[in-house]
């Protein structure tokens, strides 16, 4: 899948950034927007030609700190060069657009919304958005940013993916220990998401997941969460067993060896403990996977592990688990020494942490509505968008 990534703010730049470190087969092309100049001085892998400074003439290259409305507004007047340093790279042969931000700040909170509106206007293909909210313990502040932006994004980008630190946050660990991991396990999901259906190392695969099964998988909009198991890969013992004489002697035996049968159903056990782990160990967002309206299971690894029996019974185990109108499956085969598990539980109806999100952020901008002079009462039907045009749904 043909990708064209957008970093905006801060941790979207840093994640982007990230992206295109590991991108050894230049699938991938990418942006970085911020309205702060160090954040993109510091990005390593982004050319500087393709960082869009934003709002110099209003924050003179410090940020916008945490006012995702003045993000918002800077983005809206400054849409123009975002999109010319997009063209200028070229979008003639992408499959999506996926802008991705930490919704918790100001820049990537306010002018993600803004962004993904224009990229629609303007381009065919689907625009993704790959939201970061913050835990708790960084402040109200921030979820009330969140929340506000997230019940924008929702009605405008064609799907939103989330990415929750607050389950990914570990006791006692620093603040930049704990961002550049959450990065890391960013980045090594949907990396390998976006790089199904395109040729690599290992081949084609037997039941190909290509950008299209993927856009499908997404159609429905909403709240995306995405599950990853990883484990390596069988050796190769029968093998180690076979004499001289066996590739000889192959076709006078009327069954299967039972080495190679033993092999084929630990392959096949394998892959669909994968893909239970993936679904119900830590998920991008904790829900109620159950709920999920479609979703889709990609095996990665070498393609002697790719058993089609494993994916198989995966995919009937999902069926059971889920009341999804759709529910896709395929391999990507590789040369390497691990089989991965990516789940995509897409359009999900029951996420308790994004209800505890917007509660929080309704609290928080009540507590700020009584501290206004004139008494006025607001949020009194839930969370304000962050833009009034938007208010006619909400997540």
């Amino acid at each position: 899948m043909r990708v064209f990534f957008i970093g905006f703010g801060q941790a979207g730049g840093k994640v982007v950034d990230m992206f295109m470190e590991q991108d050894k087969t230049n699938l991938f092309r990418a942006i970085a927007v911020n309205t702060a100049r160090t954040d993109l001085l510091g990005l390593k892998q982004i050319p500087m030609k393709d960082r869009v400074l934003i709002g110099q003439t209003v924050v003179k290259g410090h940020g916008v700190g945490t006012e995702n409305a003045l993000g918002a507004k800077i983005t809206r007047d400054e849409i123009d060069p975002i999109v010319t340093a997009i063209e200028s790279i070229g979008t003639h042969d992408i499959d999506a657009f996926v802008i991705v931000a930490g919704l918790g700040g100001g820049t990537g909170s306010g002018g993600t919304p803004v962004l993904a509106q224009a990229l629609k206007n303007l381009y065919q293909e689907p625009v993704y958005t790959i939201g970061i909210i913050p835990s708790p313990d960084e402040g109200r502040l921030y979820s009330y940013n969140a929340a506000r932006s997230l019940t924008t994004l929702v009605n405008i980008a064609d799907n939103t993916f989330i990415f929750d630190n607050a389950a990914w946050r570990k006791e006692g660990e620093s603040i930049k220990t704990a961002y550049d991991r959450i990065n890391d396990e960013i980045v090594r999901r949907f990396g390998v998401l976006f790089r199904a259906g395109e040729v690599g190392q290992g081949g084609v695969g037997e039941m190909v997941v290509d950008s299209s099964e993927i856009i499908n998988t997404l159609r429905g909009g909403g709240i995306t969460t995405v599950g990853f198991a990883k484990t390596e890969a069988i050796s190769p013992r029968l093998k180690q067993k076979q004499g001289p004489l066996s590739g000889l002697l192959r076709g006078f035996r009327p069954k299967e060896p039972a080495g190679q049968q033993l092999l084929g159903d630990d392959r096949s056990a394998k892959i669909v403990s994968l893909v239970r782990s993936a679904v119900l160990g830590r998920l991008t967002l904790p829900c109620n996977y159950r709920s999920a309206n479609r979703a889709l299971i990609l095996l990665v690894g070498p393609p002697e592990e790719m058993d089609r029996k494993g994916v198989e019974k995966a995919r009937a185990w999902i069926e059971e688990q889920l009341d999804a109108e759709e529910i896709r499956s395929g391999d990507y085969p590789i040369r390497s020494n691990y089989i991965a598990a990516v789940v995509v539980l897409a359009s999900v109806g029951d996420a308790p942490r994004i209800r505890d999100l917007l509660e929080m952020a309704k609290e928080t901008k009540e507590e700020l509505a009584r501290q206004k002079t004139d008494g006025r009462t607001m949020f009194e039907d839930g969370i304000e968008p962050l833009f009034e045009k938007e208010t006619e749904k909400t997540p």
